[in-house]
């Protein structure tokens, strides 16, 4: 919230402690831009994917989920139900 963007390959990680779709839910109030919102199980499979509008109520993901990432909207198309990924350091 209150950030002025984000760049095209930008984003966050949120990690819950357990799998939850009621604790992986976002909220957009007082967002400022759209991201594309990715759940993630811990298994590192693709649970969920939505594209966040700003200012929206709240957004939960179909399956529960431990990994949300939020991204730039362009990366929307980059990820589908099903993909499993893998986390590098960076």
């Amino acid at each position: 919230m209150f950030h002025p963007g984000l760049g095209n390959y930008e984003g966050i990680l949120l990690v819950e402690d357990s799998e939850s779709r009621i604790n992986s839910a976002i909220h957009m109030f007082f967002m400022r831009f759209d991201i594309a919102v990715v759940w993630i199980n811990s298994q590192l499979q693709v649970v969920d994917v939505q594209l966040a509008r700003k200012w929206h109520p709240f957004y939960i993901p179909a399956a529960a989920s431990k990994f949300t990432l939020e991204t730039h909207p362009d990366r929307f198309s980059d990820f589908k139900i099903g993909d499993i990924l893998s986390f590098n350091d960076v």
